[in-house]
């Protein structure tokens, strides 16, 4: 077997060819010698849950605060981490008060009316601006998953949006919308021949260059707002080609391949197991270096009908008694569930210079909304090493209207990010870098 092993093996399905690890054990043991002297990068992960929680079951009592608190029993599941993780509380987004907006400006805190005449604004994601640092030097700048309900509408509840991530022009970011797109993004390489990708990225640089000068002759034409309007659309073509750029620095650079126990996703993942499958997508895309910044807009709807709730999300977040309010806590259990998994598979993961994954990123499980259509005390979670949090504790903002992006903040400056505000913040959160 040894002699048919070279650096090179894989292995292959009908879709999709899966390098081997370098193993020790066929002689591969320079490489990771070499790897051992790379300090692992930073990474960030924003998980967001939707609809709310069971408000008086989610959190620690707000007067048992510190590292002695009771653990919330319907999160039992992640009380083996309590020492790797923190609860907060009195976060919220001052100018995020559309219960129906669910997750659309968690990330942002945003003013949807900031813009006179207009019924909508947004401004640009924590994560985003977050991967205008982290992710330089890697192929995927950032990745947005999201659940297939999302995809399909556009919505699933958590309000509007594609994913949880919004640009810089406050505008809704893609997300992919199943496992297996998820799979073949991250993992599967590009059949079409590298001279015929490279003519496709010119054509579409060639259309590029037309419509910016298109605009620009436009512009001298004219009024002052439909002025502004171009400026916002060239802004947008403006991303395009960087992206085109970013591409075609990556063409003939072949995608690094996850471990093989990795396999292809099925089409049929829905709900529970489908988020489960992600976990294991963004473990493996850390792993390969792949991206470094994460979001995952998280199903609802499909995950509580998986696990046998005949009711729709949005008639279990207005819970009260009864069938309601099971499935509400029915649904905070098995997320609690789901974020251990990945929590262990990040703590088993280990990284070229000893250190692990969990190690290296931060990681935040969260919402806008508190419970039915309250947007205060946005329920809160964060884990992980990646900004240098003090964790273990429970803490309650002194302020109950403590702006959310002063975690925000506290994340991208924790994570080496050149940053002096974010969104709507105040400053940075001492209580979570003070031991």
């Amino acid at each position: 077997m040894r002699k048919n092993l070279t650096r090179r093996a894989v292995l292959r399905s009908s879709t999709a060819t899966i390098a081997l690890p370098f193993l020790e054990s066929f002689g591969f043991r320079k490489f990771a010698s070499a790897a051992e002297q790379v300090k692992s990068p930073k990474r960030m992960i924003w998980m967001g849950m939707g609809f709310g929680v069971t408000a008086d079951k989610w959190f620690p009592n707000k007067e048992d605060t510190g590292t002695d608190y009771a653990f919330p029993s319907i999160l039992k599941p992640l009380e083996k981490h309590r020492d790797d993780l923190s609860f907060i509380q009195h976060l919220m987004h001052k100018d995020s008060q559309d219960g129906h907006s669910g997750s659309t400006f968690w990330l942002t805190g945003a003013n949807r009316y900031a813009v006179p005449g207009q019924s909508f604004h947004n401004s640009i994601s924590v994560d985003q601006l977050a991967a205008e640092t982290l992710g330089q030097d890697t192929r995927f700048t950032s990745i947005q998953l999201c659940a297939r309900e999302a995809a399909d509408s556009g919505s699933s509840g958590h309000g509007p949006g594609l994913s949880l991530a919004w640009n810089r022009q406050g505008k809704p970011v893609s997300g992919l919308g199943s496992p297996v797109e998820a799979f073949h993004r991250l993992f599967s390489d590009e059949s079409t021949p590298l001279a015929e990708r490279q003519a496709r990225l010119n054509e579409q640089r060639s259309v590029l260059d037309t419509v910016m000068s298109d605009a620009k002759f436009v512009q001298k034409k004219v009024s002052q707002s439909d002025n502004e309007k171009l400026d916002e659309y060239l802004q947008s073509v403006r991303e395009i080609e960087v992206r085109l750029s970013k591409e075609e620095q990556w063409l003939d650079v072949e995608k690094k391949q996850p471990d093989p126990a990795v396999i292809e996703p099925g089409e049929s993942l829905v709900g529970y197991e489908e988020m489960g499958v992600m976990a294991d997508l963004m473990v493996a895309a850390m792993q390969v270096d792949a991206t470094r910044v994460l979001t995952y807009r998280m199903p609802v709807d499909t995950m509580i009908a998986s696990l046998g709730a005949g009711i729709s999300a949005h008639t279990m977040s207005h819970y009260s008694h009864g069938e309601r309010r099971d499935v509400s806590e029915m649904r905070d259990l098995y997320n609690a569930k789901f974020l251990a998994r990945f929590i262990d598979k990040l703590k088993a993961s280990r990284e070229a210079d000893g250190s692990t994954l969990f190690d290296n990123t931060t990681l935040t499980m969260g919402t806008n909304l508190f419970s039915v259509h309250t947007l205060r005390n946005c329920p809160t979670l964060v884990a992980g090493g990646g900004s240098g949090f003090v964790h273990g504790r429970h803490l309650v903002m002194g302020d109950e209207k403590t702006p959310l992006c002063n975690l925000w903040l506290s994340q991208l400056k924790g994570s080496g990010i050149d940053v002096e505000s974010f969104g709507d913040s105040t400053g940075v959160i001492d209580e979570l870098v003070e031991a």
